[in-house]
């Protein structure tokens, strides 16, 4: 399978669904990890101009570190809205990465850029199908893909529906995470949060849920047409 994981920012799916992408290369499958926002005003002393460009760097080398690829939608933070121009953005995104499965932001978290950003990816999943909605990737993807809601930070306001075992891919997902060393400082100033600490507390709480040592949790997006027959998470 194709699989396109779709956060708001360049750290958001290695802190969410890192151990989920890093399993699915493991068995074969193509992964590509895009990012909405470059993350230009994450830091408190580093300048939007030389931080956007820093954070594209760390997210290129967080994905080859679990051998997926990097994609960056164009748009700073803080400024992502949705409009004509960005749901025809991200539908060329889909028509052009032909995915079989898609990852994204929950609706119900904690932050604008988030939301919007999942907002976005869901629906043009379907406009992307539509063969006379036009934008420059004229051909239409010809599969309504299945959505996987990816956890909220620290599983705040998220009760899965389905669990990953991520026990034998959690040093990779934090091997992934360490790429970001801008937002490791970021985290702990901004939030007082230890994020490599973070991600193992949440998957061993996930993993409590399910049976295992270390999991993540996804909400499936249940809208008519998504649903097949047979699990797609790994």
């Amino acid at each position: 399978m194709k699989i396109l994981a779709v956060g708001a920012h360049p750290d958001d799916l290695e802190i969410t669904c890192a151990g989920t992408l890093a399993k699915f290369v493991k068995e074969g499958h193509e992964v590509t990890m895009c990012h909405a926002l470059n993350g230009d005003k994450g830091h408190f002393h580093i300048s939007p101009s030389e931080l956007g460009p820093t954070r594209i760097e760390e997210a290129r080398l967080a994905a080859e570190s679990i051998n997926a690829k990097a994609l960056y939608a164009g748009y700073r933070d803080c400024e992502i809205l949705y409009t004509p121009e960005t749901l025809a953005r991200f539908v060329d995104i889909i028509r052009s990465e032909k995915p079989d499965l898609i990852i994204t932001h929950s609706p119900d978290d904690y932050m604008p850029d988030h939301i919007i950003t999942g907002q976005l990816v869901t629906d043009a999943s379907f406009h992307a199908t539509v063969p006379y909605f036009k934008t420059k990737v004229e051909e239409a993807h010809d599969v309504l893909p299945p959505i996987y809601y990816m956890d909220n930070f620290a599983g705040s306001n998220f009760l899965p529906t389905e669990y990953v075992d991520i026990t034998d891919t959690l040093e990779l997902k934090k091997e992934a995470m360490r790429k970001h060393e801008s937002q490791i400082i970021w985290l702990m100033e901004h939030d007082n949060v230890d994020i490599l600490d973070l991600i193992e507390t949440v998957a061993k709480f996930r993993g409590l849920q399910c049976g295992v040592k270390y999991a993540e949790g996804f909400k499936k997006y249940e809208g008519w047409g998504r649903t097949v027959t047979r699990r797609l998470l790994p």
